[in-house]
């Protein structure tokens, strides 16, 4: 490579890492959705029996990953004593353990367990956010609070350009394609929601849809890690450059 060509390489990959901080800096310091931001205090004040020596994080949770990936992990929201407590997407909690060891087991991060910030784990050639970023009383956010937290999910879009988007989830999904019918990204019929499912975006953009891997699907077997490790494997292969 280069000399001029490298140092514009480190500082490009520089400049984005700053914006990447940045963004997440907004994220974390949002307060748009009162309900939001006074649960999020109140669970992080009142905490968990299991979890009553933890200091919660109690705020909206920044996204995780490489701002360079091409392949985006698009979840619904914290878990109230998961991501809530921790300050990390899909961390601390049965979800975020099940997501984490199918990631690990295809290659898109380090280490099969999330426990903590601290713990080590980084992910590869991939990043993760919500469409909401604050815990929602019962895992359900209204939907003026998603059109607040809107414009995070699009300055995530703008900074990582993924070639390849994984919503976990139907709500995920319709966010996702909310976005790509704004972005002109798919005209005509929408795909409805569907593990497994492709959604063909224009510029060789896909998404792919996967069952969340909330407790609820997990524990009745309507995800299970060969079905979401599949998922996994078909986005890398997507991902990769060149033709689909």
């Amino acid at each position: 490579m280069a000399r001029d060509t490298a140092y514009h390489f480190v500082m490009s990959r520089s400049t984005r890492s700053n914006q990447w901080r940045q963004l997440n800096r907004q994220i974390t310091g949002c307060t748009r959705c009162v309900r939001l931001v006074t649960y999020c205090q109140q669970v992080a004040e009142t905490k968990k029996r299991a979890y009553l020596d933890c200091n919660y994080w109690g705020k909206p949770v920044e996204n995780m990953g490489d701002p360079s990936a091409r392949i985006l992990i698009v979840g619904l929201a914290p878990a109230a004593h998961g991501a809530n407590r921790t300050g990390r997407m899909f961390t601390g909690d049965r979800s975020g353990d099940f997501l984490f060891e199918a990631m690990y087991h295809v290659g898109l991060c380090n280490q099969p367990q999330s426990t903590a910030v601290e713990d080590g784990l980084r992910l590869r050639g991939c990043a993760i956010t919500a469409i909401c970023h604050c815990a929602p009383p019962a895992n359900k956010p209204e939907p003026q609070e998603l059109r607040n937290c809107r414009p995070w999910l699009d300055s995530t879009i703008d900074q990582v350009d993924p070639r390849i988007f994984v919503a976990l989830g139907q709500l995920a999904w319709k966010a996702m394609l909310q976005v790509a019918v704004e972005r002109n990204w798919i005209e005509g019929r929408k795909p409805g929601f569907g593990h497994g499912e492709v959604a063909e975006f224009k510029d060789g953009k896909q998404m792919l849809g996967c069952y969340h891997p909330s407790q609820q699907n997990t524990f009745t077997g309507k995800l299970t890690q060969r079905m979401l490790r599949n998922v996994l494997r078909k986005a890398i292969r997507l991902a990769e450059p060149g033709p689909s």
